[in-house]
């Protein structure tokens, strides 16, 4: 690995800075999950000491040799950032303290009724395919509002965002219209009242496009390669 974490950090902090400064806005208005799916435990525990306690998994069969190696600290928060089954919730709930993939009702359904039976209540996003493609997960934009007046009545759900991911494009720029309609989408939910209570975050934007997310209003970006390096 060509470059230090410590050194792929202060590039990632320049770079978000920059894009804070050309969006009127604060830094710390901007969380970073990184994305740890394809480094070891070292390389883990190496971006907790970094500075980035807010470790992102996509499956919990990948997982789980970390969570259980970490599972003492308390400087360790998880976010869940891959599709989920519903037969994996099970595994999810109690471990992870964030959802980022809340799609669809038989999802909501099993994740109010395994969170209510364990006592607790789950922070979720709410996944939308603002892009259109086939090949990715999410909502579609057209059924948010019904979906988020069912969710109103799951208890053990608090719906803190939605989330969404863009296309790969060679330029970043091209993504810009997927970042926004996201943003647009959350504060016209919150104008209609869709939603129990106002919707704050937006978690959008990985390696290769974070900082026009950031200059559309992410509030959590998710950094894999950019930051942690993939080996």
């Amino acid at each position: 690995m060509n470059r230090t974490l410590r050194e792929a950090a202060g590039d990632v902090e320049r770079r978000i800075a920059n894009a804070c400064g050309r969006s009127g806005r604060r830094r710390d208005e901007v969380n970073v999950i990184a994305v740890t799916k394809y480094v070891s435990l070292d390389r883990t525990i190496e971006a907790i000491e970094t500075g980035y306690p807010n470790v992102g998994e996509n499956r919990w069969q990948d997982a789980k040799d970390k969570w259980e190696a970490l599972q003492g600290r308390q400087d360790v928060v998880w976010h869940f950032i891959g599709h989920l089954q519903t037969n994996k919730v099970k595994d999810v709930l109690g471990r992870f303290a964030y959802v980022h993939s809340l799609d669809r009702l038989s999802l909501a359904e099993e994740l109010q009724k395994k969170a209510s039976q364990l006592g607790i209540v789950v922070p979720c996003f709410v996944q939308l395919n603002v892009s259109g493609e086939q090949t990715k997960h999410g909502l579609q934009p057209e059924a948010l509002e019904p979906f988020l007046s069912k969710l109103s009545d799951c208890d053990a759900i608090d719906v803190v965002g939605f989330m969404t991911m863009a296309p790969h494009e060679e330029d970043p720029e091209r993504t810009r219209p997927v970042f926004r309609g996201l943003r647009e989408l959350r504060d016209e939910a919150n104008a209609k009242g869709a939603y129990r209570k106002p919707i704050p975050h937006l978690s959008m934007g990985m390696s290769n496009d974070f900082e026009i997310a950031v200059e559309e209003g992410a509030t959590w970006i998710r950094l894999g390669s950019v930051l942690v390096g993939k080996s």
